[in-house]
């Protein structure tokens, strides 16, 4: 699904590098959670991987037909016009040239945010608003779908109801997941695979190995 081989980035252009000869894999089907340190280059490769960013050196390949992204809740500037869920999910699905009306409401529905439909999207909570761009994210099945810290800024009872979907269009759907994490305890909870970054490269090992290499505990948080 997606394949990354000595990548070499610099926002500059030149030293320092965000990435240095950094090699990432992740198989068709897979949840990854992408953990390192602030500054560690983990949005970065996500949004080479999207093709939102070019690297100086290597090479990308990603088998999807469509990759969808949702960045963190403070970077999204739908929150702060006055549009109504509804409005914002139509506008997309238009954009993305889908026919059927339904596929707003079959989006929200899979979220749970159906029933806000028509608030503004500005007067949601942070865990609802980020719940609706997950819907708007997953309008047209893509292969593909990045997060950058899903749970960042919201309450506990979202941020379970968050990772239940994301669990869910993994696991039912097949809808290979990217995730930037800075929430360990749902890193190792739901994610099939954990890609740690340092240095300006990264090692990837199942989570139970993250545990215990990186954290000196068993995946269930026993030391």
């Amino acid at each position: 699904m997606v394949l990354a081989e000595g990548l070499v980035f610099s926002y500059s252009g030149g030293p320092p590098f965000v990435l240095s000869g950094l090699d990432f894999r992740a198989e068709e089907g897979a949840y990854v959670s992408i953990l390192g340190e602030n500054g560690s280059g983990k949005s970065t490769l996500v949004k080479l991987i999207l093709g939102l960013l070019s690297p100086q050196k290597g090479k990308i390949a990603v088998d999807a037909a469509r990759r969808a992204y949702v960045p963190q809740i403070n970077d999204l500037a739908d929150s702060r016009f006055p549009i109504t869920v509804r409005e914002m999910l139509d506008s997309y699905r238009r954009l993305l040239k889908i026919k059927e009306r339904s596929a707003t409401a079959a989006a929200l529905e899979s979220v749970g945010m159906l029933e806000s439909a028509d608030k503004l999207v500005g007067a949601l909570s942070g865990g609802q608003r980020q719940k609706v761009f997950i819907a708007r994210a997953i309008m047209g099945e893509p292969g593909l779908l990045a997060l950058d810290e899903p749970s960042a800024g919201v309450d506990a009872a979202s941020r379970a109801e968050i990772y239940a979907c994301l669990k869910d269009l993994n696991r039912v759907r097949g809808m290979t997941i990217l995730s930037v994490e800075h929430n360990l305890e749902a890193a190792l909870r739901n994610s099939t695979a954990v890609y740690h970054m340092h240095g300006g490269r990264g090692h990837a090992c199942d989570p139970r190995t993250y545990a215990a290499e990186y954290l000196g505990v068993e995946a269930g948080g026993r030391p």
